[in-house]
């Protein structure tokens, strides 16, 4: 694939062909910020587990240091999952198969990319998902 080198401040355009050889680019470009920016966060929360005092001697100031640590933990979970869902998409760029939805083949669209690069389906699909999601649980909540 040829390397495309983006103007300054270039941001997609309707105007433009979608998903196009800068778009793709871009997105891409913005995918690997995103997920550098998750890997630096990452080590400065090791770099912090590594400093704690963990022998603190007062019960409460203990239950505080583990609480925030178990807190900082799963947030860096959810990120680990996060740059996962980056790299699935910068292969997906890659394979020039990135912004259509995986459910209906209909363009995601540039807004939506915009603030969610990761996304893998539109609008449409996306909600159609959320509802089964909130129908079946809140059947699985009279269940029990």
């Amino acid at each position: 694939m040829e390397k495309i080198i983006l103007p300054a401040g270039y941001k997609p355009s309707e105007d433009e062909e979608y998903m196009n050889p800068m778009q793709l680019e871009y997105f891409k470009q913005k995918l690997q910020t995103w997920r550098e920016e998750l890997l630096e966060e990452s080590r400065d929360t090791l770099d912090h587990l590594k400093e704690e005092n963990w022998n603190e001697p007062d019960l409460t100031d203990r239950a505080s240091v583990e609480t925030e640590t178990s807190i900082e933990l799963r947030t860096r979970d959810r990120y680990r999952k996060l740059i996962d869902k980056i790299e699935h998409t910068i292969v997906k760029i890659n394979k020039n198969d990135y912004g259509y939805c995986e459910e209906t083949g209909e363009k995601i669209g540039l807004r939506r990319l915009e603030a969610r690069p990761v996304a893998t389906l539109c609008i449409e699909a996306q909600m159609r998902h959320e509802n089964y999601e909130k129908t079946h649980l809140d059947e699985d909540k009279i269940d029990i």
